[in-house]
């Protein structure tokens, strides 16, 4: 590969890295405190090509006769523009549905320590605004029942498995490589006719009890009422 397609490639990627930092798109690979890792390390692929470029000019005017003599195939480098070009034009989707009917549904390792501890009681109010994996992890280890009989609101997307409709989140800790999801079954049907990957907001109570460790701490779930929602820009949870 020629030293300019090296450099063209690594201003490129650089390039590509501090878009998707700045436009939020990161959020679909990773949590947000890597945003300025991601920014520094854009900015110093960015910086090193130019340097490089202006470096090799530099030299070429320095020795304007001297030629290598070599004659290489552009093809496998322009070739790795690919994925740049992916992430400038058609950056993948946050993962979905079919992950999470790919991965086995659990509760986090923190529920357990939670548990040792009581959960704290939720907060007051007519309705009370919760993350999916709280609920998932109050349903299937809370001895004290803080859930029972209180009406939350849950933010997720429609997972069709099994004749089941499902509210998912996938949780990461670093990245979307270690994500894994957590879920509720959705009862009444009101949910069923939404397609998979639909975000929706569900507000109703958690059916006490059936978060076991035969369905993957999987709770039952009494909507009151179902709206759809616009896709969050951080569509996980942590």
């Amino acid at each position: 590969m020629k030293r300019e397609t090296q450099n063209i490639l690594l201003i490129l990627l650089g390039g590509a890295l501090v878009k998707i930092a700045l436009n939020g798109d990161y959020l679909r690979y990773v949590k947000p405190a890597q945003q300025p890792w991601i920014i520094a390390g854009g900015a110093v692929m960015v910086l090193l090509g130019a340097v490089a470029i202006v470096r090799d000019l530099l030299a070429r005017r320095a020795v304007p006769d001297e030629h290598d003599g070599h004659s290489h195939s552009a093809r496998p480098a322009w070739l790795l523009l690919v994925p740049v070009l992916a992430v400038f034009l058609v950056a993948p989707p946050a993962l979905g549905a079919d992950s999470v009917i790919r991965t086995e549904a659990r509760v986090p390792a923190s529920a357990a320590a939670a548990n040792a501890a009581a959960f704290p009681p939720l907060p007051a109010g007519n309705v009370v605004p919760l993350p999916v994996n709280d609920f998932v992890s109050r349903a299937g280890w809370d001895a004290a029942g803080t859930l029972n009989g209180r009406t939350v609101s849950l933010t997720g997307f429609v997972v069709h498995a099994e004749g089941r409709t499902l509210l998912a989140r996938l949780v990461i800790s670093c990245c979307a490589a270690d994500a894994f999801p957590v879920t509720v079954r959705l009862r009444g049907g009101e949910a069923d006719h939404f397609a998979s990957d639909a975000w929706i907001q569900v507000t109703g109570q958690v059916v006490p009890g059936t978060a076991t460790k035969a369905n993957n701490y999987t709770p039952d779930f009494t909507p009151a009422s179902v709206t759809t929602v616009p896709t969050p820009k951080d569509p996980y949870e942590y």
